[in-house]
């Protein structure tokens, strides 16, 4: 690829095949310094909409990279700051869908949704990815700080209204860090937040790179499995999240049938239904579960619940 300034890539994403990158900011300006960004602290940080880099230069450089026969899944708006903070984002993202047919996504953070011109901009993209990494205003501070004046109610409020007035899919990711939140009262006040918000999907991630300067951690597998049991069957977990010692068809199987019924107990049909699983092979699950003595079985009012036996 030449060499542009605001435009990175196509990388290759599990989520979106061929992304190319399009960064609206400067390097690390953002309303929130989160404590697992890999990209280090947040150096403007600011809450401020601006034209921080000229959208006809990156519309330039977008028309340069398509004649040169440039190709991709996506257009990502992105890059390394907070791109809703340019105020004439919506503008560019309609200029691009001009320009070409990939479709376009924007990934956000998603913290200016609840004010009517961010949210009116978010519009014109295909899909949005946005994150929400806490369920109580106090973890939120923690993980992601914000500017002044962003609450945590204001973020799923904003997040709320995206999705009822968006005409594509809103996929909401939610970056777990160890100690921080991934006890099951915070992932229980997220999946109450994700109820309310009704995203088409849940994408779990964790931290695969130390952030510079900072001490975020990734969660266990376990903690994984855990938070897509609580969050329901319209999450799912990051493939490159899962720790690579741990094979990736044996974290998402098994291991989260057992997740399910340790967190409570369950019937055939609940864990069908909780995980997103045809019944014949939850079916298969149980029983070799069950033969391992790591479940057992317990008549309830007609039913067959299933529990840890420990």
């Amino acid at each position: 690829m030449a060499e542009y300034r605001h435009l990175y890539g196509p990388v290759p994403s599990r989520r979106l095949g061929r992304s190319l990158g399009v960064d609206m900011v400067p390097m690390k300006t953002c309303c929130f310094d989160c404590m697992y960004c890999q990209l280090g602290p947040t150096s403007v940080h600011t809450g401020e909409r601006a034209e921080y880099v000229k959208i006809d230069e990156v519309l330039s450089e977008l028309q340069s990279w398509l004649d040169g026969g440039g190709t991709a899944d996506y257009l990502t708006f992105a890059g390394s700051g907070e791109p809703m903070l340019n105020i004439n984002l919506g503008e560019a993202m309609a200029r691009a869908r001009q320009m070409t047919d990939i479709p376009i996504c924007l990934l956000t953070n998603g913290a200016l949704l609840y004010r009517p011109g961010p949210r009116d901009a978010a519009m014109q993209a295909d899909l949005i990815i946005p994150s929400l990494d806490a369920g109580t205003e106090e973890v939120f501070q923690q993980i992601n700080r914000p500017v002044h004046g962003i609450t945590l109610e204001r973020v799923v409020e904003g997040l709320e209204e995206t999705v009822a007035a968006f005409h594509g899919e809103v996929w909401l990711e939610v970056m777990l860090v160890e100690g921080v939140n991934d006890s099951d009262a915070e992932l229980e006040a997220i999946a109450r937040h994700i109820e309310r918000i009704d995203p088409a999907r849940v994408q779990i991630n964790t931290v695969v790179r130390p952030a510079p300067g900072g001490n975020a951690s990734r969660v266990s597998n376990g903690a994984l499995v855990r938070a897509r049991v609580i969050f329901g069957p319209r999450a799912t977990v990051i493939s490159s999240a899962w720790d690579r010692e741990v094979a990736e068809a044996a974290a998402g199987d098994e291991q989260e049938v057992l997740a399910l019924i340790t967190h409570r107990p369950a019937t055939l049909q609940d864990v069908a239904h909780g995980l997103g699983m045809h019944p014949n092979e939850a079916i298969k699950h149980i029983t070799h579960l069950l033969s391992e003595e790591t479940i057992r079985a317990e008549e309830r009012n007609g039913e067959t619940f299933y529990l840890r036996a420990d």
